[in-house]
């Protein structure tokens, strides 16, 4: 397959990662999971799932600051969306709804107008979150930390924010926009498309330790690009955070075009929906799942934000008492507290009334406050940087790299790396374009970097979804 159709598969933009979410602190990556102030660094994750996925593994007196690079701003304000999403207070949107709402707009397309709303809203807090830094560098928030970006990257982010708040009001069709690329992919293999789905689900992920994902679910999101369809309801307005800008060269100029440039091969089911540890989520009847990939992701996180609930407060309610921030909950219970509660008027999302310019300058973000962890944004272009200020030395416990930025490591990575450092590397097994061969020869080469840059494999290594080194002892 040419290299020009095997990026057309997994896209220009990164919008979800290639693998699910993994606690980076845990023993597989560490030898003795280490405690007190932890430091780890993101290197184009694409979305929060390990972070979300790390906080469930903190105890009381552990504090995590995640510091994150993605290649693009227009990532970094999805990233944000997904956190505060993620930080939605119980009294703003129950922990049901919120899981429902996460999922639509991490995976779909196209959403219903109910999460449209809902999207608008964050977009509209962020927005004037970022314009309180470009004014004060102050923190709106003391979880999510914006501040180390460059102005005009803030600037950029608060031009996004408020795309996303006010689309145009004639948006190009979401749907056409998704099967010009399903075209532009299959080529000549179009018209037997439903072939070529079925093919790459049974003999590539099913094949890989995803069975869990459904024939008709994979269908319809590679046809639509619509994955998770929790309520009934239409699901036909654009999920601007999915949209992005990109440029090609037509007849000598320069032409910026707005659509859909992520993944539509691979799936967002990888991030949440391919691992559990309920294995009751993995029983087969007749040899088949009975239970799927958005059933499992569903679950997940809604395990992943009862967690976050126990950790966090309000900001507006600091002085109230936390509950313990044991992790252990039954999910089963969980679910069945959370119908109750499901569809009480607190579970509504509200809508604040519009802000003088005033009170702008005190604005503050009303999310959870989640005690001892922050989340800093880092410039896209930083990592060749960090080791050139003192704060950085020696400071990272874990470095996550992404498949699509594993270039950019080198041998400057041991100068920000501690001294018992894991480096995590995403591998290339969930590229569904590359052949067998193309796979393995890319994690021949994830290791000849990480090697070149001070790192060594581990002996237990068992994942050909993410590789694992450790810095090598001076």
């Amino acid at each position: 397959m040419s290299a020009g159709r095997t990026v057309e598969g997994a896209g220009c933009v990164t919008w979800w990662g290639f693998g699910p979410a993994q606690d980076l602190l845990i023993s597989d990556t560490h030898r003795v999971r280490p405690h007190g102030e932890l430091n780890i660094l993101l290197v184009g994750s694409a979305d929060p799932r390990h972070i979300l996925k790390t906080i469930t593994g903190l105890t009381d007196n552990d504090t995590l600051h995640v510091w994150v690079i993605e290649n693009s701003v227009e990532v970094v304000a999805r990233q944000l969306l997904l956190l505060y999403l993620s930080l939605l207070t119980p009294e703003n949107m129950s922990l049901h709804k919120k899981t429902e709402v996460f999922l639509e707009v991490f995976g779909n397309s196209e959403i219903r107008k109910e999460t449209e709303e809902t999207l608008k809203h964050a977009a509209a807090q962020l927005s004037l979150s970022i314009t309180n830094t470009l004014s004060s560098d102050s923190h709106t928030h003391p979880c999510l930390d914006t501040s180390l970006l460059k102005f005009k990257e803030r600037d950029e982010l608060v031009r996004i924010f408020k795309q996303w708040e006010r689309p145009p009001s004639v948006p190009a069709s979401v749907r056409k926009v998704w099967d010009a690329r399903v075209r532009q992919h299959l080529g000549t293999r179009y018209d037997s498309r439903q072939g070529c789905f079925d093919w790459d689900l049974t003999m590539k992920l099913h094949q890989s330790s995803c069975g869990v994902i459904s024939k008709h679910q994979y269908v319809k999101w590679r046809e639509s690009g619509v994955a998770f369809e929790m309520r009934e309801g239409l699901y036909q307005t654009a999920n601007q955070s999915l949209l992005s800008t990109r440029v090609f060269s037509h007849r000598g100029d320069r032409v910026a075009v707005r659509g859909y440039w992520g993944d539509i091969v691979s799936s967002p089911y990888l991030s949440f929906g391919i691992e559990t540890e309920n294995k009751d989520l993995l029983k087969k009847h007749n040899n088949q799942h009975v239970k799927t990939a958005q059933d499992i992701s569903e679950v997940n996180i809604l395990a992943l934000f009862e967690c976050l609930s126990t950790r966090g407060s309000s900001l507006l309610n600091e002085d109230e008492p936390k509950p313990s921030t044991s992790c252990c909950q039954s999910t089963d219970n969980f679910l069945t507290d959370e119908k109750i509660q499901n569809d009480s008027p607190a579970s509504q999302t509200h809508t604040e009334p519009e802000q003088h310019p005033a009170e702008q300058q005190t604005h503050k973000l009303d999310l959870m406050n989640l005690s001892g962890v922050k989340v800093s944004f880092l410039s896209p272009d930083s990592l060749s940087k960090l080791p050139l200020k003192s704060k950085y030395r020696n400071l990272f416990n874990t470095i996550f790299c992404s498949a699509s930025m594993v270039h950019q490591l080198d041998l400057s990575l041991r100068e920000i790396a501690a001294p018992d450092t894991t480096l995590v590397v995403e591998l290339a097994k969930y590229l569904l374009d590359l052949s067998k061969e193309q796979v393995s020869g890319f994690a021949d080469r994830v290791k000849e970097i990480a090697e070149e840059s001070g790192f060594t494999a581990t002996h237990n290594q068992s994942s050909d979804i993410y590789a694992v080194f450790t810095r090598k002892k001076d």
